[in-house]
């Protein structure tokens, strides 16, 4: 019993200590208990943007708090980030990722830029919290169209993932060459291979990926990270 409350004061104790700083930081604070991934806490700035108070949200659980403001799709791409973060339990270090949030159950989503790194371990070194600073980007900002543009091809990639397999490995050369807009006779003297060469590997290049648009394929080019 002495331990657990040695360990509940120490959760307390780390909150509080950035309870009492957090409003003076242009950011968003939150703190997660790893027990089951709730929040723990959250500075004034998020519960007001969030409209709901401390009391509430931390009386959702994970999945609500997760379905309710987060984007799902994004989410497919940083949460392994954060669980290799928490598996390899290193001092310090810090993942880095975009996420959409919106502040209404069926409002807009609104880009951010968050950083998450572990805040408290147990006397076994294990993750008791981390803490997560936010930062909005604004709609007009250059990073949020990058960041839209990452997540669609990281979702493309996902998506087809397994047809983008199939092709060899002069194949994905083919492609690269085919989605920079070289013709068959100037990838066949880049590659040097016969013309007949690069347009066999053409029409198994689009048979493979189940189509024809130049669009498409280029799209397999930038998220598969051939150009």
């Amino acid at each position: 019993m002495n331990h657990l409350n040695a360990e509940t004061d120490n959760i307390n104790r780390s909150i509080a200590e950035i309870a009492a700083i957090a409003d003076k930081l242009p950011c968003v604070t939150i703190i997660h208990d790893l027990s089951d991934w709730s929040v723990a806490w959250m500075s004034k700035r998020g519960l007001a943007q969030l409209g709901i108070s401390l009391e509430e949200i931390t009386a959702l659980t994970s999945e609500q708090y997760y379905s309710r403001y987060f984007n799902g799709e994004d989410s497919k791409d940083y949460v392994p980030k954060i669980l290799g973060l928490m598996e390899r339990n290193v001092a310090d270090e810090i993942c880095t990722m975009f996420q959409q949030v919106r502040f209404s159950e069926h409002g807009p989503w609104n880009w951010h830029m968050a950083s998450t790194m572990v805040l408290l371990r147990d006397q076994n070194h294990k993750p008791l919290l981390v803490i997560t600073v936010a930062l909005p980007i604004d709609s007009m900002h250059h990073m949020t169209a990058k960041a839209e543009r990452l997540l669609e091809e990281n979702n493309f990639l996902r998506r087809n993932f397994n047809m983008f397999s199939k092709l060899g490995k002069r194949e994905k050369e083919v492609l690269k060459y085919l989605a920079l807009g070289k013709s068959a006779q100037e990838t066949a003297e880049i590659m040097f291979i016969s013309l007949g060469t690069v347009e066999t590997h053409r029409k198994n290049i689009r048979k493979k990926l189940n189509t024809s648009s130049i669009f498409e394929l280029g799209q397999y080019a930038r998220a598969f990270d051939l150009i």
